[in-house]
């Protein structure tokens, strides 16, 4: 099993960038595949991103496509969210997750309930 710490959330304006980090220890890190989701008030969790136990693939919702980007250090065991251009709807409590395999397919990499391990999460807030 892995155990899962998020950082780096914050306030921010619109339009700015935050970059929220992940830090992994327990299991070979390199044996899981990642993703980030959020949860807003009121709402149900969103998954977000996904990436592979490799780092060689990566999955994005429509909704951050082309504004967020995920990425991991396997020799770090460290996974990244890079949010740029944010929005007062990207406002949540952030989290990042594991599963052990390598990869996943379509939309199941936005599913919760492909994920085992969580972290505690991060809030976010975006003012405007």
């Amino acid at each position: 099993q892995v155990q899962l710490v998020e950082s780096g959330g914050g306030s921010v304006q619109a339009g700015g960038s935050l970059r929220l980090s992940c830090g992994a220890s327990g299991d070979t890190y390199n044996s899981y595949y990642m993703g980030w989701f959020r949860q807003a008030p009121g709402k149900e969790r969103e998954g977000i991103a996904g990436i592979t136990s490799a780092g060689g693939g990566t999955y994005y919702s429509e909704s951050v496509k082309g504004r967020f980007a995920i990425s991991r250090d396997n020799a770090a065991n460290m996974l990244y969210l890079q949010m740029n251009n944010l929005d007062v709807e990207d406002t949540a409590v952030y989290y990042c997750a594991a599963e052990y395999g390598t990869t996943l397919y379509g939309s199941k990499w936005l599913s919760p309930a492909s994920y085992k391990y969580w972290g505690q999460g991060t809030q976010v807030t975006v003012s405007s």
